[in-house]
C-alpha cells in the first residue's frame, strides 16, 4: 500500500481486472465522506499531481468515483488541475465544444458500437491522456470498454508471428473519406470543414498535409485522406518496454468510408483481421458508468470504444498532451 496516497481511498468497480499485476481501472474515492466535493478533489489532485501521473502510467486507467462532479465546468476544473497542454481533436467523430477544454464525446448514433482505438492514432501528434466525464449515465449499455494494447500484440505474435512482422516491416496505409459538412447520422460523420477549421479547400489541404496526410478531392466535395506508411506497433518510454498495438487495422478494414492495407498496397488477410477482432474483445475491460465518474486513460497504453447504448447518455471528453 506504500504506492497509494493517503488523500484517496482505494475502491473497486464491477468489471475491474488485474493485468500483469496492475489493477485496471484503479478506482480512487474520497478518503472520508466530508471530502467528496469538487473543490477538495481539485486541491488534492494539484497536491498529488506527480503521484497521480505515475499511477496513470502504472495502471493505464484511473476512475475517480464519488466526488459529486456535476457538469462541464467542474470537469474542466479537474482537467486543468494537472496543467497538461490541450490538444485539438482531429478525427472523424462529430463533436461539439461545451466549455473551455471540454467537448462532447462522439455524437454518432447511440445504437452503434464505436470500435476500439487509440485516440488520434493515425495523426503525427496524438494525446497522451484522454479524460472522460459521465454527466448522464445511460439506463442500459453505453459502457466505455478499454483494452490493454500490449496484450493484443502479445497474443497476435503468438498466433500470427509472420503476419505481424510482415505488417510491421511493410508499414500500413490508411484512407478515409470525409464529407464537407458534419453529420451526426454516423459515428464517423465529421466533415472536413469542421475537422480542419476552414471551408477553403487549399487551407484544409495545407492543414491536412501538416498532420501527415495526403489529400484527394472527390467530385461530391468530399475529401479523401491517405496516411502512410504507419507502424503497426509502438513502444513508449516508461511502460516496461511493452509493444503497443498502436493501429486501427480492425476498425478501418473493409469499412464503407475507410480502408487499410500494407503500405505497398497488398491486402491484410481477412483471417488475421477477424482473429485480431476476437482477441481485442476477449481482452476488454468495462464497468457501468455512474453519474459524476471521471475516467483517465493513458492513450499510449489503451484502446477504447463505446458500447451501444439506450438514451439518454452524455459523456464529455478532454484530450491532453
Amino acid at each position: 500500500m506504500e504506492h497509494f496516497s493517503k488523500d484517496f481511498s482505494i475502491g473497486a468497480c464491477e468489471g475491474q481486472k488485474v493485468v500483469d499485476g496492475e489493477t485496471m481501472p484503479l478506482v480512487l474515492q474520497p478518503p472520508e465522506p466530508t471530502r467528496n466535493d469538487v473543490e477538495s478533489l481539485v486541491s488534492t489532485l494539484k497536491k498529488n499531481k506527480d503521484w497521480f501521473e505515475q499511477m496513470l502510467i502504472k495502471n493505464s486507467a484511473i476512475l475517480l468515483r464519488g466526488f459529486n462532479v456535476q457538469n462541464a465546468v467542474e470537469f474542466n476544473d479537474i482537467v486543468e488541475a494537472f496543467e497538461w497542454d490541450d490538444i485539438r481533436y482531429v478525427g472523424p467523430a462529430p463533436r461539439t465544444h461545451i466549455h473551455k477544454r471540454v467537448w462532447t464525446a462522439n455524437e454518432g448514433p447511440l445504437s452503434e458500437f464505436i470500435y476500439y482505438h487509440h485516440e488520434m492514432v493515425l495523426i503525427k501528434e496524438f494525446p497522451k491522456q484522454v479524460i472522460l466525464f459521465c454527466e448522464t449515465p445511460p439506463p442500459e449499455g453505453g459502457q466505455t470498454p478499454f483494452v490493454p494494447s500490449f496484450r493484443v500484440t502479445e497474443r497476435m505474435l503468438e498466433e500470427f508471428p509472420e503476419a505481424v512482422e510482415e505488417m510491421e516491416a511493410n508499414g500500413l496505409k490508411y484512407t478515409f473519406t470525409a464529407p464537407s459538412k458534419n453529420s451526426t447520422g454516423s459515428m464517423r460523420g465529421r466533415g472536413w470543414e469542421d475537422a480542419f477549421a476552414s471551408s477553403d479547400r487549399a487551407i484544409a489541404e495545407q492543414r491536412a498535409n501538416a498532420l501527415g496526410m495526403d489529400v484527394e478531392w472527390l467530385e461530391d466535395g468530399s475529401m479523401k485522406t491517405i496516411l502512410g506508411p504507419r507502424s503497426l506497433t509502438r513502444v513508449f518510454e516508461g511502460r516496461k518496454g511493452r509493444r503497443m498495438w498502436f493501429n486501427t487495422v480492425v476498425g478501418m478494414h473493409g469499412k464503407e468510408h475507410s480502408s487499410v492495407s500494407m503500405a505497398d498496397g497488398s491486402e491484410i488477410p481477412d483471417n488475421v483481421v477477424n482473429r485480431c477482432q476476437e482477441i481485442i474483445e476477449e481482452e476488454s475491460i468495462q464497468f457501468k458508468w455512474e453519474k459524476g465518474d471521471v475516467l483517465f486513460f493513458d492513450n499510449y497504453a489503451l484502446l477504447h470504444g463505446r458500447r451501444p447504448s439506450a438514451a439518454p447518455r452524455r459523456v464529455l471528453v478532454a484530450t491532453c498532451k
